[in-house]
C-alpha cells in the first residue's frame, strides 16, 4: 500500500537530460516529470510490462487510482499523473482544457520513455484520455473510460431536480473551504454520503490525505481557476464527439450504478451508453452494481474488477 512516508523521486531526478533509457522502479514512488511547459506530479506503482497510464477526475489526483494500482498486484505497472492545476503539479493561470491536458500527458509519457499504452481515465480523465487518443494515436493502444468521456444531451437530475451542475457547484465551493487538519478533512467526508460506511477504507483515506495541502489548517490543492476552465470545455460536446468518432482502438466503458451518492441516478444510464456506442461502435460496456461515481475506483470490490478488466485488455493487446 502507498505510504506517504515513502521517499519521493525528486524534481531534479526527473529532468529530461537525467532520465535513464530504462527506468526500473521496485516500490511505489512519487515524483515530477516534464509536461507541456510545466512539471507534473506523478505516482508510480511497479509491475510487469508497460505501465497503464491513469488520468483522474475534475478535482482529484493520481491517488484516485491507489486501489486499482494495488489490485493490479504487480501484474501491470500503473503510472498516474496529477493533471495541471491539481495535486502537486504546477498550477499556471492557463491554458487548461482537455486538449491541453492531453498535450501534457503526451509530453510526460515521452519523458518517461513510454510508447503505446492503455490509458485509463476516470470522470474528466476519460475526456482527456479520448483527446490523447485523437491527438497522439501512437501513444494509445487501448482506452478504459470510467464514468466519463461523453457529455449527456440532458444533464442527469435526481428526484430533487439537482443533478450534475448542482453537484459540481458544491464541489467548487468545497475547494474554497479550509479544514482544521487532514484528520478533520477525512472526518468531513465521513459525514457525507459519497463513501458509504462499508466502502470506507485505507485507499479513501490516502486519497483524501493527498488531496489537501498544509498542516493546520488544510485546504484542497486543486486550482479553482483550472477547474472552472475545464468545466467550460466539458459542456461543449461537439468537439468531444468529433474526437470520439476518430478512435478505432479497443475501448471499455465502465459505468457506476449510482451517481455521486448511492441511490442517485447514474451519470451514465443505459441510454447514454447507447449514445456512446453511436460514436464508438466497438465499445465494450460494463455496468458496476452497488457503486457510485467515487467507489467505482476506490471501493474494494470495484477496484479489483477494474484491475482485472485492465489486465484482460492488456493481455488481449499483447496476443
Amino acid at each position: 500500500m502507498y505510504d506517504s512516508r515513502d521517499p519521493p523521486i525528486g524534481r531534479d531526478a526527473m529532468t529530461p537530460e537525467k532520465i535513464p533509457k530504462a527506468i526500473r522502479v521496485t516500490r511505489p514512488a512519487q515524483g515530477h516529470v516534464p509536461g507541456d511547459g510545466l512539471e507534473l506530479a506523478f505516482g508510480y506503482w511497479p509491475g510487469r510490462g508497460a505501465p497503464v497510464v491513469a488520468l483522474h477526475g475534475l478535482t482529484a489526483s493520481h491517488m484516485n487510482f491507489v486501489g486499482i494500482a494495488e489490485r493490479l498486484a504487480g501484474r501491470y505497472a500503473l503510472f498516474g499523473l496529477d493533471l495541471r492545476g491539481r495535486g502537486d503539479s504546477d498550477k499556471p493561470e492557463g491554458p487548461y482544457g482537455f486538449v491541453q491536458h492531453a498535450r501534457d500527458v503526451a509530453a510526460a509519457m515521452r519523458a518517461m520513455g513510454l510508447g503505446a499504452s492503455i490509458i485509463t481515465g476516470h470522470s474528466m480523465g476519460a475526456f482527456v484520455a479520448t483527446a490523447l487518443a485523437a491527438q497522439e494515436p501512437s501513444l494509445v493502444s487501448g482506452l478504459v473510460l470510467i464514468d466519463g468521456g461523453l457529455v449527456p444531451d440532458t444533464p442527469t437530475a435526481d428526484s430533487t431536480g439537482q443533478g450534475i451542475p448542482a453537484a459540481l457547484a458544491l464541489r467548487i465551493t468545497q475547494l474554497r473551504q479550509t479544514y482544521p487538519s487532514r484528520q478533520g478533512y477525512r472526518e468531513f467526508w465521513r459525514t457525507q454520503p459519497h463513501f458509504p460506511v462499508e466502502e470506507w477504507n485505507p485507499w479513501v483515506e490516502a486519497f483524501l490525505d493527498y488531496e489537501v495541502d498544509g498542516d493546520s489548517p488544510v485546504q484542497p490543492k486543486a486550482s479553482e481557476a483550472g477547474v472552472l476552465a475545464d468545466l467550460r470545455e466539458a459542456f461543449q460536446p461537439e468537439a468531444i464527439n468529433e474526437r470520439l468518432k476518430s478512435i478505432r482502438i479497443p475501448t471499455l466503458l465502465l459505468r457506476a450504478e449510482s451517481g455521486f451518492v448511492p441511490g442517485q441516478p447514474p451519470l451514465f444510464p443505459d441510454t447514454l451508453a447507447a449514445q456512446f456506442r453511436t460514436y464508438l461502435p466497438h465499445l465494450e460496456d460494463y455496468r458496476f452494481t452497488h457503486t457510485t461515481h467515487y467507489t467505482i475506483v476506490l471501493g474494494e470490490r470495484a477496484a479489483g474488477i477494474v484491475a482485472d478488466l485492465i489486465c484482460e485488455l492488456a493481455n488481449r493487446l499483447r496476443s
